[in-house]
């Protein structure tokens, strides 16, 4: 009897704390085939809205709820999202919450998105705190949290972990070359080779991020004031 109360015990516990992702509305569909979910901003005025996807409940695998966002994403064919903040009673947008939140769906030709270059992308990541060092340049990036430096081409920047035995890479970004994307990580990550997001280019303590994956983190994690 014990027994069988942990056990149900257990599994309600599992039921109250999964995350799921639905496709809550959907007003248009496109029929486009791009490989890609990129976030938008002023662009959503040349963008067809097509729909809205809502993730319920909070998980730590932020690849795994992308790769459920970009599988609903792909079902009316959008390439493009957007937070769409739940609002007060007022009209006012509430803060974000990790565990509920809607994203916008999108169709935007690809030559009408702008053009992101000179800029590097650290991100924390989604349970722990991360020290590191950029340029022998100390920081400290909080759970679910990035900053942005603006970088100089040709200038070398070396991020390495503040840890024994911990990862140091190397970055010289070239004039015009589009942003570059890391995370933090005091896990072994492996590769997606599933093709529908959250690919990790490197293992280790420092791992590069795809874009789509990497941009869907900037729309749920908080930017630091940092350069």
């Amino acid at each position: 009897m014990r027994n069988l109360l942990t056990f149900i015990f257990l599994l309600l516990l599992q039921f109250f704390s999964a995350q799921n992702v639905y496709l809550t509305k959907v007003e248009k569909t496109s029929d486009n085939t791009d490989k890609f979910l990129f976030k938008i901003n002023e662009e959503i005025k040349d963008a067809q809205y097509l729909g809205e996807v809502e993730v319920q409940g909070f998980s730590k695998d932020d690849a795994g709820t992308f790769s459920l966002i970009f599988k609903k994403a792909k079902e009316i064919g959008a390439n493009a999202i957007s937070i769409k903040p739940f609002e007060n009673v007022d009209g006012s947008p509430q803060a974000f919450n990790p565990s509920n939140y809607k994203l916008s769906l999108y169709y935007l030709p690809k030559e009408k998105f702008i053009s992101q270059t000179g800029y590097l992308y650290l991100f924390a990541s989604s349970d722990k705190e991360q020290r590191i060092s950029v340029n022998k340049k100390d920081y400290t990036l909080s759970p679910r949290s990035f900053f942005i430096i603006k970088t100089v081409p040709g200038d070398l920047y070396t991020i390495s972990t503040k840890k024994l035995l911990g990862s140091t890479i190397k970055v010289q970004p070239k004039a015009n070359e589009t942003n570059q994307y890391f995370q933090v990580s005091a896990l072994k990550v492996r590769s997606d080779n599933t093709g529908v997001g959250g690919l990790n280019l490197k293992s280790g303590d420092i791992v590069g991020l795809e874009k789509s994956f990497a941009e869907f983190l900037s729309l749920i994690y908080i930017k630091l004031d940092k350069e």
